[in-house]
């Protein structure tokens, strides 16, 4: 894992909605220069505390930037490789690292190489890139049977035993790495067989060592699949799920239960935290009781790991994720100009983030806490946070009534609204209110 991670917030851009794209590309339509929308908002990222920003798709492709049409190239709705180099440029001027979202698992059908398949058949130079069948017969233009992925045909799976599609994957990775991105994010990393990632990546870390790896994984065994792939780390979905579905159930032992595994993951690598990314409904819409907003973030960035913020979410940004065609548009959405053109009733939110995010940067060994249950019941919640040597308390109150919670030893209320009786001492109580949260020095 690259020494810089500890001190990493990453602000998740997906760009092609942020800068209002259209939603698929017209072939022979000339190149838009839009990535500088994006670097329009990059001082607003340092100011919220990010010292890393995260794009979504930002290669060729058909429609969402998931359905690749030549990642050596950048798509055209975004700009070309100048303005790429550009931004991120621009971003490590800023004290920003660069992490670019790689799609491995398959391609577009629009993609050149499967386009041969479809018009050479069998013979085509690059047949063996893809798993095929061929039942309605061989010859030039007829359509095989194809792998692909969750059932989108317009999405071909890769086929990860041939050679060729590892060299293919390993020379886009140090391509991007050779012109100064940080590390990849590597979509549906799941579902790609852990030998191909395990020769990819250490093919990879042979040029360029300090690159941060990251697979999505939604669910399985986090710590086995990062041994056996050599990934630095992987998405923590099981967290992020307990964080809103405790919240709402108002059900704090889901949350204690998570966490405990979370400290297991921890023994093992540092996992990618969030409350919200551009494949889910936004925290602000999943939550039940907005009021539960700040304990949602003060969870996300007091706890191990290595949080990303999903660009809009620290402004509140509503959005809920539908199973149908076009069902990211609402969670994907256009942004202002500038941050001038935000509507005010998100800056709240903002500061709040603002402030947890330096009580982080602080406390920068927050990134491989584990945490311990010092009191727990269905609406209440007091959290030792610690490292071995240092420790903070997290205290939540889901309850609308006020009350006093333990905080042993606590002194100082870092965080939230809080007061403490008997601070500095083993007998310290927490005065939290109704819906209240603080986090507190020891």
């Amino acid at each position: 894992m690259p020494d810089w991670l500890e001190h990493t917030i990453w602000w998740q851009v997906f760009p092609l909605g942020l800068v209002g794209a259209e939603s698929e590309t017209v072939e022979g339509a000339p190149v838009v220069h839009r990535l500088g929308h994006v670097q329009a908002w990059l001082d607003y990222a340092v100011e919220l505390g990010a010292t890393g920003l995260a794009l979504g798709p930002v290669f060729a492709a058909s429609t969402h930037g998931y359905d690749t049409i030549d990642p050596f190239r950048v798509d055209p709705r975004l700009g070309d490789e100048a303005d790429l180099v550009a931004l991120i440029e621009a971003a490590h001027a800023r004290g920003l690292r660069v992490l670019l979202d790689g799609v491995f698992n398959h391609v577009g059908r629009d993609h050149p190489a499967f386009a041969e398949v479809l018009a050479q058949g069998p013979q085509a130079s690059r047949a063996a890139w893809f798993r095929l069948s061929w039942p309605r017969g061989t010859d030039p233009g007829t359509e095989p049977d194809y792998a692909c992925f969750e059932g989108h045909r317009q999405l071909v799976t890769l086929n990860h035993d041939a050679p060729a599609v590892a060299d293919y994957v390993v020379s886009v990775m140090t391509h991007w790495l050779a012109l100064g991105v940080d590390g990849w994010r590597l979509d549906a990393a799941y579902a790609v067989p852990r030998r191909f990632w395990s020769d990819v990546l250490a093919r990879v870390r042979s040029v360029h060592p300090d690159a941060y790896l990251v697979g999505e994984v939604i669910h399985g065994d986090y710590a086995a699949i990062v041994r056996d792939t050599g990934l630095d780390a992987v998405t923590q979905y099981e967290l992020w799920k307990a964080i809103w579905s405790a919240l709402n159930d108002r059900n704090l032992f889901e949350l204690a239960h998570a966490l405990d595994r979370h400290n297991g993951f921890l023994d093992a690598f540092v996992p990618l935290t969030f409350v919200g990314n551009h494949d889910v409904t936004r925290i602000a819409s999943r939550l039940a009781d907005e009021r539960h907003l700040p304990q949602a973030l003060a969870i996300l960035l007091v706890c191990g790991g290595t949080p990303s913020i999903y660009a809009g979410d620290e402004q509140a940004f509503r959005g809920v994720k539908e199973e149908r065609v076009g069902g990211d548009d609402a969670i994907r959405p256009a942004f202002p100009d500038t941050p001038a053109g935000l509507a005010p009733y998100g800056w709240p939110i903002y500061r709040l983030h603002q402030t947890l995010i330096a009580l982080r940067h602080r406390h920068p060994w927050l990134h491989r806490a584990r945490t311990r249950t010092l009191h727990l019941t269905n609406e209440h919640l007091v959290l030792a946070v610690g490292d071995g040597t240092q420790h903070l308390l997290l205290a939540l109150n889901l309850a609308e009534a006020g009350l006093l919670l333990p905080a042993p030893n606590a002194r100082i209320v870092e965080a939230g609204e809080a007061s403490l009786a008997a601070p500095g001492t083993p007998d310290a109580r927490v005065s939290l209110g109704p819906q209240g949260w603080a986090v507190l020095a020891i």
